[in-house]
């Protein structure tokens, strides 16, 4: 789902995602292909889930409060339909204007007040300033104890944004977090940036890493990074060692398909520094390019054919860079998996030839697929496009899906819907329940996506993008059950 729009500071944050969607050929949105599987073999019924306790907080009150799109999923697919008309027609779905009330009262007549006001203006001329008067002082004094009160609330709340969500029985030893009962360790795998990990700003920071960690440690042993700018893989490591939990991390490097290398050279020093600070025990892999020959693709007039003449000299650029990544890692005198991660039916044969491992983008959301059958397409697609493409080379890399899941929300009502179903909590549920314990059962190794909402994204790409997450972006559960997967093999394989 990352593009080549992201993560590059100055380009026009008005491109609508949805639309750079629509104007992929069919591979890319993976529209074209078709099964007949509803459910992933091996196990084809959906995790329990009992009633009592859904949706609760730590406090027994309900978590809907958290989500400004809790009602988006009542317009339903009919309206849904016709809102992708509506954006399809105008290019994005309008929000409603209210108009500017600043002049509506202009034209009503003086009152009874304001007519002896006028009439007696040069008797009155002193009092009246001296009302003036002393109402501006009193506003003036209104408006600082009122600035005062919000910055003071606006400092306590940046202070403690994630520091109330995960307990700590001693508050300062991060490792000695107390459990949420609602997490189980289910997933293989969960996709992680963590909050302000964007350029230019990083704003990211230790302390709500950690609480990243404390909270992902009890759904995954495992997490895969996407780049390494704004220092998140020393940030992951740190948490992960102050935490004491049981994690292992896919470090990513991020490159763009169009500046010459520079971010992926920025981001090999990153990871190189980190490597030597905190070793690799905690290291499962390096990813090298996320999407990069889609992006090359695009921005070279390429078409969708990965081997293409243009596909190929894309992946000779992310060849050149995978192999430095070795020769880095063999200078640090370190041992680690070097893969690659793309859209599911866009890696580059020769690419794919020179890494360790592969991880593929598969969105049943994206090619139009309904919730009911979101499981069995997603199984079925990358067993025959991602797969199988693997067991065919000579390397034989071992393949994870990099990233699936289901929106829960669309900032528009353009968007909310895929055309047979909507983006809410209820069929992101239907999703956890038919897709994750099953896919742990016949051993698919998946990064589920996301851990929680990006609103960095619905800033700037809108419609469904800054809503995939488990968590809501401050960190509390989503109106959702995690399925119980106790006994499922992929959970506790080694990376």
């Amino acid at each position: 789902m990352y593009s080549q729009y992201r993560d590059q500071p100055g380009h026009d944050s008005n491109y609508d995602l949805q639309d750079y969607y629509d104007a992929v050929p069919p591979a890319h949105r993976l529209s074209g292909f078709h099964n007949s599987t509803d459910n992933i073999p091996l196990s084809t019924q959906p995790s329990s889930r009992p009633g009592s306790g859904y949706g609760q907080l730590n406090n027994g009150s309900t978590a809907d409060f958290n989500s400004p799109f809790r009602d988006s999923a009542a317009v339903g697919a009919g309206a849904g339909a016709a809102g992708l008309g509506a954006a399809a027609a105008a290019g994005y779905a309008r929000r409603p204007h209210f108009g500017d009330r600043r002049q509506e009262m202009a034209n009503e007549p003086l009152s009874d007040r304001d007519a002896w006001l006028e009439k007696n203006h040069q008797s009155g001329k002193r009092s009246r300033w001296i009302v003036i008067g002393v109402i501006a002082l009193a506003i003036i004094i209104v408006i600082g104890v009122v600035v005062g009160v919000v910055v003071s609330k606006k400092n306590s709340s940046s202070s403690s944004s994630s520091a109330s969500v995960v307990q700590q029985t001693d508050q300062n030893d991060p490792s000695t977090f107390v459990k949420d009962s609602r997490l189980k360790q289910s997933f293989y795998g969960i996709a992680y940036t963590p909050e302000g990990a964007q350029l230019p700003e990083c704003g990211a920071n230790l302390k709500d890493v950690i609480t990243d960690i404390q909270l992902l440690s009890q759904l995954t042993t495992r997490i895969r990074l996407y780049g390494a700018d704004c220092n998140q893989s020393a940030l992951v490591l740190e948490a992960i060692k102050e935490t004491k939990v049981d994690m292992q991390v896919f470090l990513g490097n991020y490159p763009a398909a169009t500046d010459g290398g520079e971010a992926y050279a920025r981001q090999r020093d990153i990871i190189k520094q980190a490597i030597q600070d905190y070793g690799t025990d905690h290291i499962a892999g390096v990813t090298v390019g996320n999407e990069f020959i889609l992006n090359y693709l695009n921005a070279n007039g390429g078409g969708s054919d990965p081997n293409s003449a243009v596909g190929n000299q894309g992946g000779e650029a992310l060849i050149t860079n995978i192999t430095d990544t070795r020769s880095m890692l063999t200078d640090l005198g370190v041992t680690l998996k070097v893969g690659n991660a793309d859209a599911g039916s866009y890696f580059n044969d020769e690419v794919l030839a020179k890494v360790d491992y592969g991880m593929a983008n598969v969105h049943p959301w994206f090619a139009n697929v309904s919730i009911d059958q979101a499981a069995g397409w997603t199984w079925d697609f990358f067993e025959t496009q991602d797969v199988s493409l693997a067991q065919g080379l000579s390397n034989n890399p071992q393949m994870s899906i990099a990233e699936t899941g289901w929106p829960t929300a669309s900032s528009d009502a353009g968007n909310e819907s895929n055309g047979p179903s909507t983006a809410s909590e209820e069929n992101l549920q239907k999703f956890l329940d038919t897709f994750v314990c099953q896919a742990n059962t016949n051993g698919t190794e998946y990064f589920f996506f996301e851990f929680f909402d990006e609103p960095w994204k619905d800033k700037q790409f809108g419609g469904v993008e800054g809503w995939w997450g488990l968590f809501y972006s401050n960190r509390t559960l989503k109106n959702i059950e995690i399925p119980d997967c106790s006994g499922s093999s992929s959970t506790s394989t080694t990376a």
